[in-house]
């Protein structure tokens, strides 16, 4: 039986496939690069707004930043922010180096957020809440496709979790479950929404930026 050639287009990637626009380094810029770059920041932010806006459970990041937001009073993207700030501070001992994606990725995705709540319209109908997360789902993950293979530099958080498995030797797989749980758990004692939509986000999420960046590597390859 022949293989559907859209499924194969569609089949997930299991390395960060090289790109036309990949940098030799943290540093090295370039107009075309650092578009792509901000483009999928900005991307990834509005898609993490609808998963928001969908009213039926957050990301584990965006519960805690929600959970802030509501107890403190400030927006979702000075809280976005600040946690990225302060998760950034956490690479000090860990002596992480960020690049120009990894500031970027702390404003942008910021900003993103900020636009995206403000101008999404936040969800009543569960059904609609549940499109709205899974359209936010494929967003993040095409988004993730494109900044990630700029080769600029982790975000706060991707790096946090590298920087503790390198100086520990833990499993990256452990260390990233112990962090996102521990956001997690935080996050819904602030007062956080979690629900399905959280649910959805931890089961999909992997898949979706898989699927992005053999996509990526299809329309790259020569």
């Amino acid at each position: 039986m022949s293989s559907n050639p859209f499924m194969e287009f569609l089949r997930p990637h299991r390395t960060v496939p090289v790109t036309p626009w990949t940098a030799k380094s943290k540093w090295d810029l370039g107009f075309t690069r650092v578009i792509i770059l901000w483009v999928g920041l900005f991307i990834f932010g509005i898609g993490d707004a609808f998963v928001i806006q969908s009213n039926i459970g957050n990301g584990p990041w965006s519960v805690l930043a929600q959970g802030i937001s509501r107890n403190l009073d400030i927006t979702m993207g000075w809280s976005t922010f600040g946690i990225s700030a302060l998760v950034l501070l956490g690479w000090i001992p860990l002596r992480e180096k960020p690049g120009f994606g990894t500031i970027s990725n702390i404003v942008i995705i910021a900003l993103a957020i900020e636009i995206g709540v403000t101008y999404i319209p936040l969800q009543e109908n569960y059904l609609l809440g549940i499109l709205y997360t899974l359209f936010g789902i494929a967003m993040v993950g095409a988004a993730s496709a494109l900044y990630i293979t700029c080769g600029l530099g982790p975000g706060p958080r991707d790096g946090l979790m590298t920087g503790i498995h390198f100086k520990t030797g833990i499993r990256v797989g452990r260390v990233r479950l112990a962090i996102e749980s521990t956001v997690f758990a935080l996050g819904w004692l602030l007062g956080g929404t979690v629900g399905l939509g959280t649910l959805l986000f931890a089961g999909l999420i992997g898949q979706s930026i898989a699927v992005a960046l053999g996509v990526v590597s299809r329309l790259t390859s020569k």
